[in-house]
């Protein structure tokens, strides 16, 4: 402490022999004094600073871990770009991405391929090999083959995939899985009795994607209306099916707050953080009486030590208090998403797949 670290008053003070006059106290040493109190005090600061920032720090990173796994269990659907590049956006059935990692799981039974396809050995087909065979699958007793043209037109046209010299380019296998996928989890759709309207689907696009306008949607993807259409259809009946089996609750990802203007510090405290960080907070603080609700929540353990109110807060805690909104979120998503995806695997579990092509 300051006191500690002072020197002894006497010691900047000095008498006469014979005691008769006091001498004044030696102003080098008086701010040696004030120096060293200084000095204390800001240690003392900045180790309480360093110990909230050490704690933001350990939150922001488990957020991040946290992110990182959802990212990792569920299908993040990226920007639109135009053309055969991009699927159109659609309700993430499972998080299974490749033949060899279904096949391997179980999540289908891989019998083989089929013997004397068209198109088994090919990269490309020309126009009248369209509609040979390029895998199958048996579901509920029942199978179905999938064509290359189905193949293409799931995310293309006919047109778009033409090459210059007449061909097209085979789709690859995890094509026809996930044809397949789509189709066996339709048909669970159809079997719970889920129904899919018009307004349904209108709804559905202008909340996934903006529009409801196919045409421009059709001419976005490269594809045409009616499989837009469809694709929705099909998208937003899964979207319903999920609702029905996943019972955790998600909300949307919390978004980040806004940085200070240029030159502004980090722990200015303005009216505006202090709004962002009480509305993350939730039902952990009192607005009321400007403090915390309860003190056995993941906002108060990471920012117990944090003086704050309603109107007045710092970046650094609208940062530390959105690590940790954000952990929260990506939690409970990924928890919806392990149980969406086991229900999913179940049906998956029973059925059997057979390709004419492993194109990758």
């Amino acid at each position: 402490m300051a006191d500690e670290n002072k020197q002894d008053d006497v010691e900047g003070t000095t008498t006469d022999v014979d005691k008769t006059e006091v001498k004044a106290a030696d102003p080098t040493t008086a701010k040696a004094d004030d120096k060293a109190e200084e000095k204390a005090d800001s240690k003392a600061d900045s180790k309480a600073d360093s110990k909230a920032e050490k704690k933001a720090e350990r939150a922001k990173q488990k957020a991040e871990k946290a992110a990182e796994k959802a990212e990792q269990a569920a299908a993040v659907v990226k920007a639109p770009k135009p053309k055969r590049t991009v699927k159109l956006p659609v309700f993430i059935i499972v998080a299974v991405a490749c033949l060899a990692a279904g096949v391997a799981l179980g999540y289908f039974v891989l019998t083989g391929l089929l013997a004397g396809g068209t198109v088994a050995g090919k990269t490309t087909v020309s126009e009248d090999q369209l509609d040979a065979t390029l895998g199958s699958y048996t579901y509920d007793g029942q199978t179905t083959n999938v064509t290359v043209r189905e193949a293409i037109e799931t995310d293309s046209t006919l047109d778009s995939a033409k090459q210059d010299d007449g061909t097209y380019t085979v789709p690859s296998a995890d094509t026809v899985v996930s044809i397949a996928r789509n189709a066996i989890v339709q048909k669970q759709v159809a079997a719970e009795g889920i129904t899919v309207s018009d307004d349904d689907v209108s709804s559905y696009a202008e909340s996934s994607l903006g529009s409801s306008d196919y045409a421009t949607i059709a001419s976005q993807y490269g594809m045409t209306e009616d499989a837009v259409k469809e694709t929705l259809t099909e998208s937003c009946g899964t979207k319903k099916l999920y609702d029905s089996v996943v019972t955790t609750t998600t909300t949307s990802a919390p978004t980040a707050p806004t940085s200070p203007a240029d030159g502004t510090d980090n722990d200015t405290m303005t009216a505006d953080y202090g709004a962002y960080v009480v509305n993350l907070l939730g039902d952990e603080w009192d607005s009321t009486t400007n403090t915390w609700a309860r003190t056995d929540g993941s906002f108060y353990s990471a920012m117990k030590d944090m003086q704050f109110t309603s109107d007045s807060a710092s970046y650094t805690q609208a940062e530390t208090a959105y690590y940790v909104a954000y952990q929260q979120y990506s939690q409970t998503a990924s928890d919806a998403s392990s149980q969406w995806t086991s229900y999913v695997n179940g049906l998956l579990s029973k059925a059997t797949i057979s390709l004419s092509t492993l194109v990758s």
